[in-house]
């Protein structure tokens, strides 16, 4: 038991600049894929007076979706290689989000 909480704690630097990498890489895939759709460098922000509630909305669904599954799977490769690396998964029973 004290072997996990200790890996626990030693991922947890790893969890950061990983969290860091995902967040950066899932706001660059948002870029492109904005700019794939609507052909426009800027995404709306709630606030953009200029802008509709659909496109507002679409582009929060995009980004809220993306952001998701890069965080996903920057967490899960993270961890998958903590476990090949050391031989035991990096959370406790319980997984590793509240």
């Amino acid at each position: 038991m004290a072997k996990k909480k200790k890996l626990s704690l030693a991922y947890k630097p790893l969890g950061f600049v990983l969290g860091w990498s995902g967040g950066w890489l899932s706001g660059l895939a948002f870029r492109k894929t904005w700019m794939a759709i609507r052909h426009e460098e800027d995404a709306p922000d709630a606030l953009d007076k200029d802008r509709g509630w659909g496109e507002v909305l679409l582009a929060a669904a995009i980004q809220g979706a993306i952001f998701a599954v890069v965080r996903s799977a920057v967490d899960r490769a993270g961890a998958k290689a903590i476990e090949r690396s050391t031989g035991t998964w990096p959370v406790g029973e319980k997984g590793g989000r509240d």
